[in-house]
């Protein structure tokens, strides 16, 4: 392909020719070329004059039938059901192309205010008095936790449907902006690993969000319960329901690297951040845009985190390194009621990984031996790449799940046969 002095592009041959010697010359010759070489040097002219006005034409028509064939609802030429990320309000903002202006209190396209038979991208619209109602004028005696930015209620829809009522605390522009992308955010991700986005309320200076309600609370109350919470029925976990809340967390890990575009970084992965359905069946919550990371000092944090400030999807499999490690052992990550050398978990229980033996001394003496070996020490493997000080050594959270697949599967057929 060349290009004229004009700016008008030739496509051109390479033939081979005699000279008037005999032997063999190369040479360019237009592939749109006249026969009749005789032909006057307008009908030159005219070709090339015809043929960017056809290729013009086709262009023209090839756009048209692109914008035709543009799925209704879609305005940009790209899908917004993969716009999940973890990056800035503002970057994705603009991105999806909300509107700024406050009043109009846009989200996905609809305008609040709607009443409880609305639904749009972030679920069901709420008034607030619908979830004053629903959690009994936001009762004490209904708050589940107090989680980050805001406190989490139980309550009852009016349908009847048990929901997790989050009352949070947003100031400012910014915080409405960043009040907007969670809502965004979390309706785009649909996992059964996920905890579910019911609703939310944006009704005058009020702003929450309905989750769906999950029975058995989270995992850290299950493991680490305090002395109110303790209730030995409900705190048991066997090693078959352990490696299945492992792999249920791998799996909604991966959902958010692997299947979301942009992947999305999770964060603040943790036991309180890992809840459980009335079988015991594991979902992430906790991610979204309106939270800071981890706190360096709560053992989660990925040493590249303290040292630098950034994370990667990385920095998440290290956080699921130590979940998976107080799966197996039942100790929290920091314990200063500890001795010295067993207060930081991680320092301590790395060394100890290598070894089969110092493996079954670390277990919760909870389980009572009624474990595979075998697993027990597969399973410290897995957790040893993923607490690796260097991110490039540890593991996708994809190899963790296929690594995870066949312990689960032996562990629940030994459980069948067993009950």
């Amino acid at each position: 392909m060349l290009t004229s002095e004009k700016g008008v592009s030739v496509s051109c041959l390479v033939y081979k020719s005699m000279d008037s010697h005999g032997s063999e010359s190369s040479a360019y010759r237009p592939l749109l070329r006249s026969h009749d070489h005789r032909r006057s040097h307008g009908s030159s002219h005219a070709v090339m004059i015809v043929l960017p006005a056809i290729a013009a034409a086709v262009l023209v028509g090839c756009a048209l039938v692109r914008i035709l064939r543009r799925p209704k609802g879609s305005k940009r030429g790209f899908d917004e059901t993969k716009l999940v990320s973890n990056c800035s309000s503002t970057e994705m903002l603009s991105f999806v192309g909300f509107s700024p202006d406050m009043r109009g209190c846009i989200y996905g396209g609809r305008r609040l205010g709607f009443s409880t038979q609305t639904t749009g991208r972030g679920g069901q619209v709420f008034t607030y008095r619908e979830l004053e109602m629903a959690t009994d004028g936001f009762n004490p005696r209904n708050v589940m936790t107090h989680a980050g930015f805001g406190i989490l209620y139980k309550g009852t829809l009016m349908n009847g449907t048990l929901a997790a009522i989050k009352l949070l605390y947003v100031e400012g522009r910014q915080g409405e902006r960043e009040f907007r992308m969670e809502v965004d955010l979390l309706s785009r991700l649909h996992s059964q690993y996920l905890v579910g986005l019911l609703g939310y309320c944006a009704d005058g200076h009020h702003r929450l969000l309905v989750y769906e309600y999950m029975p058995n609370g989270c995992l850290q109350k299950l493991l680490h319960p305090t002395t109110c919470e303790a209730d030995q029925p409900l705190r048991f976990l066997d090693w078959t329901k352990r490696l299945r809340i492992a792999l249920d967390c791998a799996r909604g890990l991966e959902f958010l690297h692997e299947n979301s575009f942009p992947a999305v970084i999770h964060r603040d992965l943790n036991c309180s951040n890992i809840l459980l359905d009335r079988d015991f069946r594991a979902k992430l919550s906790g991610f979204g845009l309106t939270k800071p990371c981890s706190d360096t000092l709560d053992g989660y944090a990925a040493p590249e985190y303290a040292l630098t400030g950034k994370i990667t999807t990385k920095s998440d499999v290290y956080s699921y390194g130590v979940v998976l490690l107080e799966l197996l052992t039942g100790r929290v990550p920091v314990d200063t009621k500890r001795p010295q050398p067993e207060q930081l978990f991680i320092s301590w229980a790395l060394p100890r990984l290598t070894s089969r033996e110092k493996i079954e001394e670390m277990v919760d003496p909870l389980l009572q031996g009624l474990y595979s070996k075998k697993e027990l020490v597969q399973v410290a493997a897995i957790a040893a790449v993923c607490v690796q000080p260097e991110a490039d050594y540890r593991p996708l959270i994809t190899d963790v799940v296929q690594s995870l697949i066949p312990l689960v599967k032996s562990a629940c057929k030994l459980s069948f046969s067993s009950g």
